[in-house]
Parts: C-alpha cells; structure tokens; sequence
C-alpha cells in the first residue's frame, strides 16, 4: 500500500485549485496560506493526491484512470467538491470500504514551503508599517503566528486536542467530538466521523427542527465557561462553521458538534486565577476588584477599557451590573463609536496583556456574535454559568494550595454555599419568569390582601 501510494504521488504535477471562503473576523493566524506538507506513504494520502492528481493529468488518459483506481481501493465514495475550505485546508465527504462515512480534511499543497515566506513578508510588513508610524503596535501578530501556525499544521496534534477535549467534559451529553480514525490520519490528511448540523447561529434552522435556541445559547455558554475558567484548556475558533447544532432522532435532544480543533489556548492557573477573579467582579459590579485584577492582566489605567472590550458593554453598564439588562440598540452604537475613538489606546492595551488574552478576546467576540445572531445576549444564566465555574475553579485551587484538612473543609463549604446562593437565585428568575412562578406570586397577593 504503501509503494502504490508514492507511485501515485509521482504522477503529481500540479497542485489543487484553492477554495476560500468569505470570513469576517480578523484572524492573527490566517495571513497568506501558511500551511506545511510533508512526504507520506500511508493509505490516507491516496485521497490527498487523487485532488491533485486528477487536475494535473489529461482526462481519459492511462493515468487519469490509474488514479482513480487507487482512490476506489480507500474508499467506496469520495465527493470532490469539499464540504467547507478555507486557506488551511479543505474538508470532504467520503465513504470507506467498510461502510463508514467520514470527513477527510486534508491540507492545501506546497504550504509548507509557502509559510516560513508568509511570516517573512507579514514581518517585514509590520516592520514597514512601524518606521511609517512609531504608535504602531502589532508586531505581536508576528509573536503568535510564529508560535500557533506549526501547531494547527499538525493535523496529528488537531486530533490529540479533540480527543483531550472530549474526555475533559464528558459530562457534557449534549457535546459531540468527532472521533478520529488514526490508522488512516496524518499530519496533513485527518479522518474524522463524519457529522452534520446547522450551524450554531442559524436561528431559522434551530425553529424549524424543534430546537430550544434558548437551551443551545446556555449550553455553548457552559461548554466554554468549563473550558475557560476551570480546565484552562480552550477551542479558540468558535466560529459558527465549526460550531454545529442537531436534534438527535432518538432521543429529541439537541447536540452541539464541536469542529476544527487545530487553534487551543492553554493557560496557566495564575493567569486562570486572575481572569476568573476578574470576571466575578464584573458580574458583582465590584470597581474595586475590577480595577485590581485588570491591572494583574496587564490593563494597567486602562482598565476602564479593558473591561469594556471583555464585556463588550458600555463603563455605565459595567458600573451598573452587566447582568442587569441585556444591550441597546443605543449601547451598540455607542460601542462601535467609540471602538474607532479609543484605537490608540486599544493598541496599546493588547500590546501590554498576556499573550494568553489575545484568543481569549478573539474567542469571546466569536461567542458573542453567536449570542447576537440568537438574541440571547447578556442572558442571566449565562453569567450564572460563569459565576459557578469561576467558584469551583477558585476553590479547586485554593484547596490544591492548602495544606491544612480544616481550611480545606472551610473552603468547600464555601464553595457549597456560594453555589447553592446561585441555584436559588437561578430558581428565583425562573419563577419570576414561569407560568407558575406568576401563579404563586398572584396567589401569595391575594393571601396578603385577605390578611387585611
């Protein structure tokens, strides 16, 4: 198998046309087509060569028909137009011999040798750009491309994290991982159980399969509070392509399908530490705190800002409680008005905070233009699930930290009482919200009134 696969990457002469898809955030990872390759011989670059291959030999010609019949030993089908592309790689539909519909993603040709020039003119771009105009302050996105771009290349180490990510929240029934086929990846061709849905942000498609947009909102929420605050380990490309929703036949539940884990974020506990702090003050509306854990991340007097960029609220609602009203047509004009005022110092700021934030920010963004597309921003269980994995994470680490069997005790009582503070809370909005909820409060007036 392996010498009928180097016998047919000889006959390569050409590379793949390049698909692209349209993608409106900015993506420090995805300047040019930086890609890597690598000479295989193993079964799963039959179908890497079979897209290039068939582009670079006559039609009806002995080799044309020579590869086709090495394609037609891997697979029973194999669909040439790719499910979804982007300037990483492209994703196709196939069937195996045995009867199994997978996802084959396989990597552009020729990125390997493309990359290490893309991050050169990028480089030297930026470089231009700073002699032009010294406040200039990007040159980090050179830092990161550097340092990410070889690991989401990795296709091998794109299947590692899937799995790492499955295990770490099993507990999640509702999260589906594809599982990968090993014996037939590598590290430019990745075979995955093939799985479909609407995307995450498809409001129409959620009403028209029965599925709670309300419930997908809160349970996205809860998948990445999990991986934020308390495993520090985090899918940092939640765009809706690779975000997927289905209602399972069976059992009438809604799925969320997790996609493309090439791009994670790790974090250290301290960072971990003073992000979940953070964000526990900005829930309680706490300055004091605000103003204390922004600075530990880098924000420095520019806290005020920071804040407002995490949140994407306004420094009025931050002050009066980002869980108190959802945003205005009003607020978001305002937002955006001052998103092209405050540049300047908004260069700064991710210039000055951990190389750690700069995914943490692009991931809430994707996130909250999710929550938009939904009309579930500034939900209160979303900020109910954040206040419960902030508590738990805290905890876990100050337990980890002590040494002492009674403050350990002490800890975990706290943890208990602040958690179950929030599931009463949480019982008190659904009530207020709820047909019975109205019937009991109508019921307790009218108990009063008779009182008198």
């Amino acid at each position: 198998m392996a010498r009928r696969a180097l016998k047919l990457a000889s006959l390569t002469a050409a590379t793949s046309g390049i698909y692209l898809y349209g993608n409106k955030f900015l993506d420090p990872n995805d300047f040019g087509i930086v890609r890597v390759g690598r000479a295989i011989a193993t079964t799963a670059v039959i179908a890497y060569d079979y897209l290039t291959s068939l582009r670079s030999v006559p039609y009806g010609s002995e080799e044309y028909e020579f590869v086709k019949s090495q394609i037609k030993e891997l697979f029973l089908s194999f669909e040439d137009t790719p499910l979804g592309a982007a300037s990483l790689a492209q994703v196709h539909k196939a069937v195996l011999q045995d009867g199994r519909t997978v996802a084959v993603k396989i990597q552009h040709p020729k990125v390997q040798a493309q990359s290490s020039k893309d991050i050169l003119l990028m480089e030297v771009l930026l470089l231009v750009v700073k002699q032009i105009f010294p406040d200039f302050e990007f040159m980090w996105l050179v830092e990161e491309a550097k340092k990410n771009l070889p690991l989401e290349l990795d296709f091998l180490n794109e299947g590692r994290n899937a799995e790492k990510v499955a295990h770490m929240l099993k507990n999640f029934d509702f999260l589906k991982v594809p599982r990968i086929y090993w014996e037939l990846s590598t590290r430019r061709v990745l075979l995955m159980e093939f799985m479909e849905g609407g995307q995450v942000n498809d409001k129409a498609y959620m009403e028209k399969n029965g599925i709670n947009v309300n419930e997908i909102s809160r349970n996205l929420g809860k998948l990445y509070s999990e991986m934020i605050f308390v495993n520090g380990f985090v899918h940092c490309d939640p765009h809706p392509g690779n975000v997927l929703v289905k209602k399972c036949p069976a059992s009438g539940k809604a799925h969320i399908i997790l996609l493309d884990h090439g791009l994670y974020q790790v974090l250290s506990d301290s960072f971990r530490m003073d992000y979940c702090r953070l964000w526990q003050a900005l829930i309680k509306a706490d300055m004091k705190r605000v103003q204390k854990y922004s600075r530990r991340l880098g924000a420095g007097d520019l806290y005020p800002l920071f804040a407002c960029m995490l949140t994407a609220r306004s420094w009025e609602s931050v002050n009066r409680g980002i869980d108190r009203s959802p945003v205005s047509a009003r607020e978001d004009v305002e937002i955006r008005s001052n998103a092209a005022a405050y540049l300047p110092q908004i260069t700064q700021l991710l210039n000055n905070v951990p190389r750690q934030m700069l995914l943490l920010l692009k991931t809430n963004d994707l996130l909250r233009g999710i929550e938009a597309a939904l009309h579930t921003r500034a939900s209160a269980s979303s900020f109910l699930n954040m206040s419960r994995c902030c508590i738990r994470a805290v905890s876990t680490y100050q337990r980890s930290k002590s040494h002492s069997l009674y403050r350990r005790a002490q800890i975990s009582l706290g943890e208990a009482l602040s958690l179950w503070q929030i599931n009463l809370y949480e019982l008190f909005l659904w009530l207020k919200g709820s047909q019975l909820g109205n019937w009991v409060i109508a019921l307790l007036s009218r108990m009063h009134h008779s009182t008198y």
